[in-house]
């Protein structure tokens, strides 16, 4: 005996078309009447939480707005930098006082917490009104992104 001889000891049973009227019964398991007995019905779930859960809007989770921008403070600069250095972002990671988001180089934004001692010259970042007084009366200068 070979593979392609071998045959099932049972035979195959036909499955059964419900709900199509004839002797199998007029609702043929199905109830009577609503969405359960239609064809191709799909129900729609009342249990709140599902609800809950569906995108409602059109665009839903297609983009969100994040703002990645690093914030950096007066007195972290002044612990970390030297006189007349130059601050920007590469520079700044290269220190380890901000990190690369996704990959990239963040904006930098310099707030004005904090006292500046040192001459410091800060290129491509956002500066605070507050942070902007206290560079340029500590004798530093910003260059404009």
């Amino acid at each position: 005996m070979q593979v392609h001889q071998l045959k099932p000891k049972h035979k195959l049973k036909n499955k059964k078309r419900v709900g199509r009227g004839g002797k199998k019964g007029t609702y043929s398991g199905k109830g009577i009447k609503g969405q359960a007995a239609r064809a191709g019905r799909k129900m729609v779930p009342i249990i709140r939480g599902l609800i809950k859960r569906y995108p409602k809007l059109k665009g839903y989770r297609r983009f969100v707005l994040q703002n990645h921008e690093a914030i950096v403070n007066l007195d972290i600069l002044d612990k970390n930098t030297k006189d007349e250095e130059v601050v920007n972002p590469e520079n700044l990671i290269r220190k380890g006082i901000i990190r690369k988001i996704k990959a990239k180089v963040p904006k930098v934004k310099i707030l004005g917490s904090g006292k500046l001692t040192k001459k410091l010259i800060i290129e491509n970042c956002r500066v605070s009104k507050n942070a902007k007084i206290a560079i340029e009366k500590a004798g530093g200068t910003i260059k404009s992104i």
